[in-house]
């Protein structure tokens, strides 16, 4: 009988352990948790993703604005190689540079990866971000695929008819304006293909600074889209320190500010004069972007950022086409049989709509600094013509997005000769 009694007060014992370790694993903040392999690894492949989907939309002529997160793009190739059989999965997981890889290796380190970034809460920013799958109104969407592409990638499904197609397209816009708080009102005006399935991303980020703008330090001024067109926008200033790093070579500038809890910072990549950034574009790939940020110092840094309210949504159908995501838009070719049971389903859009907002907000800074040494004779970081920009994530050495500004919004100041 004490035999049983102390084998039981044993196993309490040991069961009371267990649920306190748990307890102190739950209580481990995300910032100090440690990624797995797995999602490390995809991490460093969305950031080869960043640049090659970068440059397939900076060849096109029209494209002015650029606004992509290649983490929420990457769960979109997940999305397609979850619900794809043969060439068209292998394409996918190929355009994420994770062909080598296995499919359970790929999707939960994708998971990871996403639910570690957009913990705003941990990075102290505004990210809000939903991720729909719709489909023809007469598919039925397969039960195992539901619960996966949930799982990995919080993805919701609807069933969409687009007979009465201004109906369709409402419904979709007024999805996304709820999804972002009415930060992205619209994600299409029409859809040209009725007959396929759409992968629909929207998102609202805003950044938090590490180092707060001082309300007061804003006012109008101009900027230069072209050297002969110029609209006027609110400038905020500040100044304080720094990475930066000044190319002579290449005739441009790069300043790294950090974002409230420093687990993620916004990167600047400007021209020294108002040019068209295909030249600056040309350098930007994954080496020469940690070859300038090992060349930064820290340093006095006076900085003009325009107060942007940024509003993007890209179809990314043609440029992933072009990076080699060729069957799954094909009609005639693609295999989504994983997620109807059927093949007879295609990619007609993807949509990736975005906007990003920043302004003063941020925390409070130490005034005191500017007495200091340090201080004396700032470089001018004075951002009124179109500039390069991403936010990079600190802890998974990922890029969250990247962009351009090239055309804010604003009403002409003049016309130059």
């Amino acid at each position: 009988m004490k035999c049983r009694e102390v084998q039981g007060a044993a196993e309490a014992m040991w069961i009371t352990v267990g649920l306190a370790l748990l307890g102190l694993a739950a209580a481990v903040p995300s910032e100090d948790r440690k990624l797995s392999d797995k999602a490390t690894t995809l991490a460093e492949r969305s950031t080869t993703l960043a640049f090659n989907l970068y440059h397939a939309m900076a060849k096109d002529k029209d494209m002015e604005n650029i606004l992509l997160s290649p983490v929420v793009v990457a769960s979109s190739l997940g999305l397609v190689s979850l619900g794809g059989k043969a060439a068209t999965a292998s394409q996918a997981k190929a355009v994420l540079s994770a062909d080598k890889l296995n499919d359970e290796y790929v999707h939960s380190g994708l998971a990871e990866l996403l639910s570690d970034v957009s913990n705003s809460t941990a990075r102290n920013v505004t990210w809000k971000m939903g991720s729909r799958l719709y489909g023809p109104a007469s598919i039925t969407f397969a039960e195992d695929f539901v619960k996966s592409s949930k799982k990995h990638y919080n993805y919701e499904h609807s069933k969409i008819n687009f007979r009465d197609k201004r109906s369709a397209l409402k419904s979709i816009n007024e999805w996304a304006a709820q999804t972002t708080d009415g930060k992205l009102p619209e994600v299409t005006k029409d859809v040209e293909k009725t007959d396929g399935a759409l992968i629909v991303n929207a998102m609202f980020f805003k950044p938090h600074w590490d180092e707060k703008f001082h309300h007061k330090m804003v006012d109008n001024r101009g900027f230069m889209v072209t050297r002969s067109y110029t609209v006027g926008v609110p400038m905020m200033h500040r100044t304080g320190l720094y990475n930066y790093y000044d190319d002579e070579t290449e005739k441009l500038q790069v300043v790294e500010m950090p974002l409230a809890h420093k687990l993620s910072s916004m990167i600047f990549i400007m021209p020294n004069h108002v040019e068209p950034l295909e030249r600056v574009e040309k350098l930007l790939n994954k080496e020469q972007l940690k070859t300038w940020t090992s060349k930064m110092k820290k340093r006095s840094v006076a900085i003009s950022l325009p107060k942007v309210v940024l509003e993007v949504s890209h179809d990314l159908q043609k440029h992933l086409g072009g990076l080699g995501l060729t069957e799954a838009i094909d009609k005639t070719k693609a295999d989504l049989s994983k997620i109807s049971g059927k093949k007879d389903l295609y990619l007609s859009n993807v949509f990736h709509a975005a906007a990003l907002e920043w302004d003063t907000d941020g925390n409070p800074y130490d005034a005191d600094i500017y007495g200091r040494e340090e201080m004396r004779n700032p470089k001018l970081f004075y951002a009124d013509h179109p500039f390069i920009f991403m936010i990079k994530d600190t802890k998974t050495n990922s890029i969250l997005f990247i962009g351009r500004l090239v055309r804010p919004k604003g009403d002409k100041m003049r016309d130059e000769l």
